[in-house]
């Protein structure tokens, strides 16, 4: 049990492991940004595209044949 303690203490010691997970914590922000970020446009971009379309729709039934 006492060499599982020393183990154990020595890993706490180590800076291995450190790196990869300061780049996971980084990774799940900027994802968590993008989330908010893609969230906030959405409205505003689905307007355009449904302006878009109902141009397009209304130029098309103007068509001359």
């Amino acid at each position: 049990m006492l060499r599982f303690a020393a183990v154990w203490a020595q890993s706490l010691r180590r800076e291995q492991g450190q790196d990869l997970a300061e780049y996971a914590l980084l990774l799940a922000l900027v994802a968590v940004v993008l989330v908010l970020v893609i969230g906030a446009l959405a409205a505003p971009i689905a307007d355009v595209l449904n302006t878009i379309r109902d141009t397009l729709s209304n130029a098309q039934a103007y068509q001359v044949q």
